[in-house]
């Protein structure tokens, strides 16, 4: 390692989780929970479409574009891009994925789809399906796999195969949830224009 690699290295530090993150999250949860009680269907579902394509083009963009980026990048610009992204997401993601699911059932509920009689109710089965992989991917792999990177990255000799061997698994995951998202978003358009 060069002088200048250790100074830098020793300088380095990670983008802090910002109280704003969280108040912006408050925000967008009390903002769901006014359409859900005031009882607009407009308004529950520009919330609902709005939350689900930020959290599908997020997404997608995360696991299609940055994550091969990520892959090409040095160790140190790894470091720098994943430290910056991840208190951002570790707080985004998550509520795009709460809002998005919540608006959704409260509107499929006043829509009449849970009370609809087969075969039509396989799309809302679908639906709630295909929501449930996304979830326990998303909550219980990919978001402790980000926190693992981060906080290996946060080391001053981070372990390069291990943080590869981490990558590797979760693009795999990533290609899941897109091919996910897209389904979701067929099913989605499906239950829109009438099942």
């Amino acid at each position: 390692m060069t002088d200048r690699a250790a100074v830098a290295l020793q300088g380095f530090a990670a983008s802090p989780l910002r109280p704003l993150y969280l108040v912006a999250a408050g925000l967008a949860l009390v903002a769901m929970a006014a359409a859900i009680l005031w009882g607009s269907d407009w308004l529950l579902d520009f919330i609902h479409v709005l939350a689900g394509a930020l959290w599908t083009g997020i997404d997608l963009f995360m696991g299609f574009v940055i994550g091969p980026v990520l892959r090409r990048l040095t160790l140190d610009a790894r470091r720098a891009v994943i430290s910056a992204i991840v208190p951002r997401t570790l707080v985004l993601m998550p509520t795009l994925a709460i809002i998005t699911s919540t608006a959704g059932w409260f509107l499929a509920e006043r829509m009449g789809f849970l009370a609809v009689g087969y075969p039509e109710f396989y799309w809302v089965i679908a639906a709630l399906a295909i929501v449930t992989v996304l979830t326990v991917q998303g909550l219980g792999y990919l978001l402790p796999t980000n926190l693992r990177i981060y906080f290996e990255l946060q080391k001053p000799r981070p372990d390069g195969e291990k943080i590869g061997r981490w990558m590797h698994a979760y693009v795999r995951v990533v290609g899941v949830q897109g091919v996910m998202q897209v389904a979701i978003i067929v099913v989605m358009a499906r239950m829109a224009t009438g099942l």
